[in-house]
């Protein structure tokens, strides 16, 4: 499809040519861009400081060889990514994604989308993204620290408190926060907030663990108070993901009064029409680290179905795909609307596909994009990094208060940009556009530099 605006085709095109099987990457750039186009109609200057055509290229594109030995003793070797992608208005900042499906398409994407993301938390960080396609699952503990220890020692170059924060994503948690953290302490002989995610004995903050999962939940209860005077109370949902962001938006659904009836993992999903028992996930998931159909043979009545897609063919109330990119497709968007979902709200980054979210905008569903609806995340990783550099830690009632602040603050910043340039209700537009309109003005000011 093309872009009404010339200059975006351009853009766009320009993007497409430079970074040819990228899917991904690509994918993120056209959704942005279409959200552009009413703000070029109403704002033409932009156009002229340039500031479009430099925010779709990173600053710096950084690849690496990991080379680590194995409880074997043979030596293994896998790619370490980091884009900083820009710091118009703070030190980058973006998790790193431990999975076999990474690559310099996946690291774009996340490193382009977490710039609005961070943008719209009202928090001074810039947007970046790092990785490795190495896979944690069934390593030691010895060899997952032998990879991060490879790992940090050339990201450390990089990387530091007021330049490039990382923090923990899919396959990061911290455990292998702390042992990039020891290492990079090790490397430059100084104790500072250069990781996020870290352990409360070594500086990590509280809630940090909850926030991605909670700050969803905070997003989407404003989303459905403001726009259709709606609450969580007796409402079904239906949750896809059995990780972090997962488990704490049941558990913060269920505080909230509603039944979260499903979860899932890439193998299947699980349906408890009593609603799910969380203390039961959380034994499998986070303590035996095992396959979520574990809960259908200790849960009677509950009921286990191979292939995770099936999960959206349940009918819920509100759905919240927290799993993973593009797992929710046009026709499977469809279902839920013809099954009478009323809104639906990203924990996972872009997990509806552009047709699953043009299904939900057509009808008239609520819709709250992954840039605003799972930045809570991020904002308490910036809330972390605040406690470091005051050499302090406010309270776990202290944290949530202000994540929960953000929170509210992103719904209403990507709702105002949807009405002020005409498209009431789109917080997909709303979100890019708010998220962007600061970072365009900060590089503005900045001249052209970067």
């Amino acid at each position: 499809m093309a872009f009404k605006s010339a200059y975006l085709q351009g853009v766009y095109e320009t993007v497409e040519k430079r970074n040819p099987n990228e899917p991904e990457f690509l994918q993120a750039v056209r959704e942005v861009l279409e959200s552009f186009e009413p703000v070029i109609e109403k704002k033409p200057e932009i156009i002229e400081t340039g500031v479009i055509d430099r925010i779709v290229e990173p600053e710096r594109f950084i690849q690496f060889r990991v080379s680590w030995v194995d409880d074997n003793g043979k030596v293994q070797v896998n790619r370490g990514f980091r884009v900083q992608f820009n710091s118009a208005i703070g030190p980058y900042k973006g998790g790193l994604r431990f999975h076999p499906t990474v690559n310099a398409s996946v690291i774009k994407f996340l490193g382009f989308e977490q710039i609005f993301k961070n943008s719209l938390t009202g928090l001074p960080m810039g947007g970046g993204k790092g990785g490795s396609d190495f896979d944690p699952k069934g390593k030691s503990d010895g060899e997952i620290m032998r990879f991060c220890q490879s790992f940090m020692t050339e990201l450390s170059k990089h990387i530091g408190a007021d330049t490039d924060v990382p923090a923990g994503d899919i396959g990061v948690g911290a455990r292998e926060i702390g042992f990039m953290f020891g290492q990079y302490k090790r490397l430059r002989n100084e104790f500072v907030g250069v990781l996020t995610g870290k352990g409360l004995t070594y500086g990590g903050s509280l809630v940090r663990t909850e926030a991605t999962g909670y700050g969803l939940l905070y997003f989407t209860n404003e989303m459905i108070k403001c726009m259709k005077n709606e609450t969580f109370e007796g409402k079904t949902v239906v949750i896809s993901g059995s990780g972090n962001v997962a488990i704490y938006a049941t558990q913060k659904a269920q505080q909230l009064g509603a039944k979260v009836v499903a979860l899932s993992d890439s193998s299947g999903y699980i349906y408890d029409k009593n609603g799910i028992q969380l203390d039961v996930v959380k034994q499998i998931k986070e303590v035996e680290r095992a396959r979520i159909s574990e809960y259908a043979k200790r849960v009677p009545g509950s009921e286990y179905h191979e292939g995770c897609r099936g999960i959206w063919s349940i009918k819920c109330d509100i759905a919240l795909p927290c799993a993973t990119q593009n797992e929710l497709n046009g026709e499977e968007a469809q279902m839920l609307v013809d099954n009478g979902v009323m809104a639906v709200a990203e924990g996972a980054n872009m997990p509806s596909t552009p047709e699953a979210v043009e299904v939900f905008l057509k009808n008239g569903i609520m819709f709250g994009p992954a840039k605003a609806a799972n930045a809570g995340g991020v904002a308490t990783s910036g809330l972390e990094m605040a406690q470091n550099s005051a050499r302090y830690s406010w309270t776990a009632e202290e944290v949530d208060a202000k994540l929960h602040n953000i929170m509210i603050n992103i719904f209403h910043s990507a709702y105002n940009a949807s009405e002020e340039f005409g498209q009431k209700g789109n917080l997909v537009m709303g979100a890019n556009v708010a998220g962007f309109m600061k970072v365009a003005d900060a590089m503005k000011w900045q001249g052209v530099a970067y």
